[in-house]
């Protein structure tokens, strides 16, 4: 495995020279007249639309962060880009309302109806970068992509030299889909909350939107419920291997779901049912048929366990822990799992689905399950996740188009696709190849538009990355597998599908590895990338 480590920044060989002017920098040294420049565009995800051209800009300890008056939101996102810029550029660069036409200017046209809800359009001049966005989430996504044109030592906590440059020109940029989630699975092995809350500091970096939580399996229950405190304190007492485990007060999720929002991510929690809930049924005899809790589970086997279908307590838990999460969670939907329900008759999932639904709705959230969801009647508004492979059978794949072609919607996260705990090789030290192994070009190298056969292009609302932690214990494990392919996944959910093009992605994703060296991301070199030197 690559070491977790910070190196020498160089963008020489991995980013094209772009030769500016003396008189266009703004009397900066001369030096900085063939510093290189990232092309405008060349980041990743890849923009609707780019035209290049004209002076670039130059970050200067003059320059200042120019937000609208009044706007809480636009001075927070400034707030959070000088975070991001002071420690490397060593800069004070204050945020301020002042409306000088000059500096990096943060601005809301809430009039824009073009840039919808998350886009944005940056124009870079000699004088000023301006940001415009019709609502916020477009702004901080604009803010992202101004870091990727950046040298890449700007991600540096330490001061560097610079010269801080942004090519010229305008970029007009808006989501192919609005759903693009990443999945961590925090039961089988606990994450803490800053492990957490670094992965989505990453996921922000490529526009991710959603944070989907695997918050319960067989191994753990990982959130505090008032209701029934067993589940935490004892069916979160351990994980995969024998291990301490964990869990979230309410205050710690919570926080979660705010840091998440602060970077606009939605959490969407899971409460996987009825298989996958070991945890539970250990915890609370009577959550089983015959009344015997069975004991803690460490392993890796999936299928054996089941609420009991038939007892009227199994809707009480559900109606209490549902509630709980509800009140919690500010984001639309909240995710009932429903996959590998091995233990349970297709009779018994049916009538269990069908009693289950409405709860998540009494609550004011819409339906997320995997796909298996679709062998019932999915809620009105629901979303189904399909996970399955190449290989998986017409009929089942079918079933999950008919369901899309009745109404529901459809996130795809093939497992040989968008898996991230699947090993890229047989090399691999992490991860699992249930899936098959899953190099970086064939995590790409696909259109979630026309993935499912038979399935409408309307039907399908994004694409997610899951991320299973059977293997993953610390934030540099979760980081070698997410890394490199996370970012391929989050183009295909935000990009044009005009612009998937795998021969000239790796030469993007090439380019961000300085980058992830900076911020001290552990990556996996794969051979089908061409890396810059070390």
């Amino acid at each position: 495995m690559r070491k977790h480590h910070r190196s020498r920044i160089s963008l020489l060989g991995s980013l094209l020279l772009v030769a500016a002017g003396a008189g266009a920098l703004g009397g900066l040294p001369a030096s900085a007249a063939t510093a290189p420049v990232t092309p405008l565009g060349q980041v990743v995800p890849a923009p609707a639309k780019v035209t290049a051209g004209g002076s670039p800009y130059a970050i200067t300890a003059r320059t200042r962060i120019r937000v609208d008056d009044g706007s809480r939101d636009a001075r927070r996102i400034g707030n959070y880009l000088a975070g991001v810029l002071r420690p490397s550029t060593g800069y004070r660069l204050p945020v301020t309302d002042d409306a000088a036409r000059d500096g990096i200017r943060l601005e809301l046209d809430r009039e824009d109806k073009g840039l919808g809800s998350e886009g944005y359009r940056l124009t870079s001049t000699g004088r000023a970068v301006t940001i415009t966005a019709a609502a916020p989430a477009g702004l901080f996504h604009g803010v992202q992509t101004l870091r990727q044109q950046l040298p890449a030592a700007v991600e540096s906590d330490d001061r560097r030299s610079g010269p801080w440059l942004v090519a010229g020109g305008t970029v007009e940029d808006t989501p192919r889909y609005g759903w693009r989630g990443a999945h961590l699975d925090v039961a089988r092995h606990f994450m803490t909350v800053g492990q957490v809350k670094r992965y989505i500091d990453e996921l922000a970096l490529y526009k991710i939107n959603k944070l989907h939580l695997h918050l319960t399996d067989d191994q753990g229950w990982r959130l505090a419920i008032d209701s029934w405190p067993k589940l935490a304190t004892y069916g979160g007492s351990t994980e995969v291997g024998g291990g301490a485990g964990g869990y979230y007060t309410k205050a710690q999720y919570q926080d979660i779901v705010r840091y998440a929002a602060s970077r606009y991510l939605e959490v969407v929690p899971e409460i996987d049912m009825p298989s996958h809930t070991n945890a539970a049924l250990a915890s609370y005899a009577e959550l089983n048929c015959d009344g015997v809790a069975p004991p803690l589970y460490t392993g890796t086997n999936v299928g054996f366990s089941s609420l009991c279908v038939n007892k009227d307590i199994t809707y009480k838990f559900i109606d209490d822990v549902v509630r709980e999460v509800a009140a919690l969670t500010p984001g639309a939907y909240l995710h009932i799992g429903g996959d590998e329900a091995h233990s349970t008759s297709q009779a018994d999932y049916d009538a269990f689905m069908n009693k289950v639904q409405p709860i998540v709705t009494k609550y004011g959230k819409k339906v997320m399950g995997w796909h298996q969801l679709t062998s019932v009647t999915p809620a009105k508004g629901a979303i189904a996740q399909y996970w399955g492979t190449d290989g998986t059978s017409a009929a089942e794949k079918a079933q999950v188009a008919a369901a899309a072609k009745n109404g529901t919607g459809i996130v795809v996260s093939p497992a040989d696709r968008t898996y991230l705990d699947m090993k890229y090789n047989k090399d691999t030290p992490l991860g699992l190849a249930w899936a098959g192994y899953v190099e970086v070009q064939r995590s790409y190298d696909w259109d979630p538009g026309n993935y499912l056969p038979g399935a409408p292009s309307s039907s399908i609302r994004g694409v997610e990355a899951p991320l299973w932690s059977e293997t993953l214990k610390q934030s540099p494990d979760i980081e070698f597998m997410a890394f490199p392919r996370l970012p391929g996944v989050a183009e295909l959910g935000w990009s044009p599908a005009a612009t998937h093009d795998w021969n000239t992605y790796k030469v993007r994703l090439a380019a961000q590895a300085p980058r992830w060296d900076a911020l001290g991301i552990n990556y996996y070199r794969s051979t089908q990338v061409p890396w810059p030197a070390e």
